[in-house]
Parts: structure tokens; sequence; C-alpha cells
């Protein structure tokens, strides 16, 4: 039991590494759009992939996946791609704080689409999800603002619930397959289908790229090289409710650290957002008095 603790508090850490790393990393993703949000997605995905192969070569003996690894990391990868691509074509139509609370909502639906695949919802991580949704809102979402709801916001919201799937897929397919490994041609699937959308939608120019290199080398190696890649092992045998809910924090640690790093004032609406959110996480935390009895 006290193994079981153990690595589950491993796997937890995992998922709050992964939001802290996405938090961090929203100001690159934004400012990175300089050189168009589909060459944006395909670069740093491009990149994600490529950082992953010396640790795989060192870590497996070998580059060769197995098939369960290749099928997960394809479903995994057209999720990705789709999510990455709407949130970061949204991005130009919408704030960043309403596109946050939008694509966080896949809080909400990674429980409704776990009804389907067996996943039983407590009565704990019911209340913690909504208590989430309300931390949320008054992060992101200014007093008086409201929700307009724009075609960005639209695009978003698509986001939201292509990033439920890839969740739902990663918790079907990790603890069957190589973690890393999968996580890599996930990238590379992400990579190659965004290739064709640069190809069809977009002419990047050499100067833009540069301009937009640094955010998107910062993306590329830990948003989605350490990110992504800690996403799917945090997430084996963690609650895909629970770890949505972890991985929401992004948000919050976006706004904080746009306060600590770069001096930007939080509200005291902001800051009551914060402290929801974290308490809506340090709830699913909590061992049931059953377990603590076993």
């Amino acid at each position: 039991m006290k193994n079981d603790r153990s690595l589950a508090a491993r796997h937890t850490f995992y998922l709050f590494v992964t939001a802290l790393i996405w938090g961090t990393a929203f100001v690159a993703q934004s400012v990175g759009n300089v050189m168009g949000p589909f060459t944006f997605t395909c670069l740093r995905s491009f990149l994600g992939g490529l950082v992953l192969l010396p640790f795989i070569r060192f870590y497996y003996k070998g580059l060769k996946p197995d098939r369960t690894t290749v099928t997960g990391g394809i479903c995994c990868g057209i999720c990705l791609f789709l999510a990455s691509n709407l949130q970061q074509y949204g991005l130009l139509y919408t704030s960043p704080g309403k596109a946050g609370f939008i694509t966080a909502g896949y809080i909400l639906i990674v429980p409704l689409l776990g009804i389907f695949v067996g996943k039983r919802i407590t009565l704990k991580i019911t209340a913690a999800v909504a208590a989430a949704v309300v931390g949320l809102y008054l992060l992101c979402i200014p007093e008086g603002e409201g929700m307009k709801i724009n075609s960005g916001d639209i695009l978003c919201m698509c986001c939201a619930f292509v990033f439920s799937l890839q969740i739902i897929c990663i918790d079907y397919f990790s603890p069957k397959a190589q973690g890393v490994k999968m996580a890599c041609v996930q990238f590379f699937v992400c990579a190659l289908l965004s290739s064709v959308l640069v190809l069809l939608f977009e002419d990047p120019k050499p100067e833009n790229i540069a301009a937009g290199f640094f955010p998107m080398a910062y993306a590329g190696v830990f948003s989605i090289g350490i990110a992504y890649t800690l996403q799917i092992i945090g997430q084996v045998g963690v609650n895909p409710t629970v770890a949505s809910l972890i991985m929401s924090l992004e948000s919050c640690i976006a706004a904080l650290s746009g306060w600590l790093i770069l001096g930007s004032v939080m509200s005291k609406r902001e800051l009551l957002g914060c402290v929801i959110m974290f308490a809506a996480i340090v709830m699913t935390q909590i061992p049931d008095r059953k377990k603590i009895a076993d």
C-alpha cells in the first residue's frame, strides 16, 4: 500500500511539472505566432520529437517501438495535432485569458467521456471539478467582461474537446505502451500533419521564423519534448479526471509566473481564483477514509 501511494505521488508530481511547464510556456506560445500558427506547431512538435531520440536510444537500447506504442502514438498524435492547431489559431482571435479558461474546459469534458469507458466519478471528484471551474472563471475572465463568444472562442472550445480525447487516449494506451517512445511518435505525427496545413495555408518567411525561433525552441523542448512526455508517464495509474484537474493548473501557473517574473499585477479576484483551484487539486489528493484504514 505504501509503495502504491509513493507511485501515485510520483505520477501526481509529473503531472504538476507538466502544468508548470505549460503555464510558463504560454507566453512563448503567444509570441511565436509571428511565424504563423501552423508553422509554429509544426516546428515545435518536430523539435520535441528530436529532443527525445537520444534519450530513447540510451534508455530503451533501441529506437524501434512496438505495435501498441505506434498505435497509441498515432492516435494521440492526431488528437495533439488537432488540439494544438485549434488553440494556436484561436489565439489570433481571442484573449489569452479567455483561451486559457475555455481550453481548460477539458476538466468538465474528461469525466463525461470517462463514463463511456467505464471510469467511475466520485462525489469528491465532482465537487473538485465544480470548484476548479469557478476558480478558472475568476482567474481568467476579468470582472464585467463576460463570455461573449467569437470565432477564437469557438476554436478553443473545439480544442478543449479534442484535448479531452487526447487525455482519454493516453489513459488507455500508456499502461500498455513504451511511454517515451509513444510520446516521440505522437510528436512526429503532429509535426507531419501540421506540415500539410503549412503547405496549404501558410507561406512562412525566414525573417518571421527567425523572429519566433526562441519562443518556438522553448515551447518545443520544454512544452512539447518534456511536458507532454511527463503527461504520458504521469497519467499511468492516475484517474483521467484527476489528471485533467492537475494539468488545468497551467492557467493558474501562467498568471502567477506573469506576476512573479514579469511584474504583472494580479487582482484579488484572480488570486481568489488561484486559491480555489489549488484547493480543488488538494481535495482530489486527500485519500478516502476506507483507503487509509486499508
